[in-house]
């Protein structure tokens, strides 16, 4: 009973800690508004307008969580996103922009983003999100630097070691978080089967509300996904989930 009150309250803990955010965006009325709103709403706002000066700011703070917009003045957002990445910084990233393609939400992402939300947006989504990537990080100690990714290559498949993005002969794939994060585990170690509750922490680290059927529902996405591949994601019962060449 001790074990479960101290798991309990820790785990309260570790959710009620004030988040850090920093704040890249160059507009004004935009900034301070997320700024005052956010900090109202408990966090800590680090504010930064200038691409040029972003990366600097992201070193020298070590937030939670950073909101980026990515039309700045100077230096792009995507190239400070790529930069911090390229640094070894794997701080949890929300892109915050007006640029609302398909085209664009992938190369976020697979520049090095873990969400993306286009503008207009509604406030209480803004924070809910934050707050989830928060956790995760939170989740994870070492959430300032990035572990390094092994290159990895099968049927056409590879994993970038510097973003960790994926893509299929030369193509980035269009995953979403989640997906991305169950391919880049089992395609580290094709043939073998990867525990469930492994991939379960790995998909949605931190996320203890979250039933661990969850996981099934993203791996089910992903096998569509890969349908055009060559390649299965299959289902282990008992195991895990393994990815294979399909016969």
């Amino acid at each position: 009973m001790a074990v479960s009150w101290l798991s309990k309250h820790l785990g309260q803990m570790l959710v009620s800690r004030t988040v850090k955010l920093l704040l890249i965006e160059d507009n004004p009325a935009m900034q301070t508004t997320l700024q005052r709103s956010f900090q109202r709403r408990g966090m800590q706002v680090i504010a930064c307008g200038d691409g040029a000066r972003a990366l600097d700011r992201w070193q020298a703070s070590l937030p939670d969580v950073v909101l980026l917009d990515l039309s700045l003045p100077g230096v792009d957002g995507l190239q400070v996103l790529a930069r911090a990445r390229a640094d070894g910084l794997k701080t949890p990233v929300l892109i915050l922009t007006a640029r609302g393609t398909v085209g664009d939400r992938i190369l976020g992402l697979n520049t090095g983003a873990d969400d993306y939300l286009p503008k207009p947006f509604d406030l209480d989504e803004l924070e809910a999100r934050i707050r989830a990537l928060a956790r995760r990080a939170q989740a994870q100690p070492d959430n300032g630097l990035r572990l390094d990714v092994p290159a990895i290559d099968f049927c056409g498949l590879r994993c970038d070691s510097d973003s960790g993005a994926v893509y299929f002969r030369g193509e980035p794939m269009e995953l979403a978080p989640r997906e991305l994060a169950l391919l880049r585990a089992v395609l580290a170690n094709p043939g073998h089967a990867v525990a469930k509750e492994r991939l379960f922490e790995l998909v949605f680290p931190g996320e203890s509300h979250v039933q661990a059927e969850a996981i099934e529902v993203v791996a089910y996405r992903l096998r569509k996904k890969l349908a055009h591949t060559g390649t299965q994601l299959v289902t282990l019962r008992g195991l895990g989930y393994l990815l294979k060449a399909q016969a």
